[in-house]
């Protein structure tokens, strides 16, 4: 059993379900022929290269052996999913940056070190390049703080 429960086997298992699960999504899509590929040729092929993938990861990993799976870390599992749905609550009603910094306060206490000087100094770069790129460089109609932009 111990060999079904490696970092490279479940790997392997986790390209095969998606290259099965792409396969099921797209079983509707019309193939056509390598010359007039249709709609769903592509997606057919990349979930068909998934699967083979798939099926050789775990046999390597069955035959040549792999790390053992860790115990699953609750605490920064738990902040960052906490962050994420703060930052999807406050985004419309305070603002990007706003959110943004109650994201990575959240997310900054999954890590073993908290150090509040780096964690403000992420918050600022974070704040000014996302400013950057979604409200000037896409030009997204985004409020930065809730009732400025």
């Amino acid at each position: 059993m111990e060999r079904f429960l490696t970092k490279d086997f479940l790997s392997g298992l986790m390209f095969i379900a998606f290259g099965l699960g792409a396969l099921y999504v797209g079983q509707h899509l019309a193939i056509g022929t390598p010359v007039r590929m249709g709609p769903g040729y592509v997606p057919r092929m990349l979930s068909l290269i998934m699967l083979a993938l798939g099926v050789l990861i775990c046999i390597i990993s069955l035959v040549s052996g792999s790390e053992p799976v860790e115990k699953p870390k609750w605490k920064p599992i738990t902040l960052v999913t906490i962050g994420i749905v703060c930052f999807a609550l406050l985004f419309e009603r305070a603002g990007l940056i706003p959110a943004l910094i109650v994201l990575i306060l959240i997310s900054s206490l999954a890590g073993e070190e908290f150090k509040l000087t780096e964690v403000i100094g992420n918050i600022v770069v974070l704040s000014i390049l996302c400013t950057i790129v979604f409200k000037i460089g896409l030009g997204m109609n985004i409020s930065v703080v809730q009732g400025i932009w």
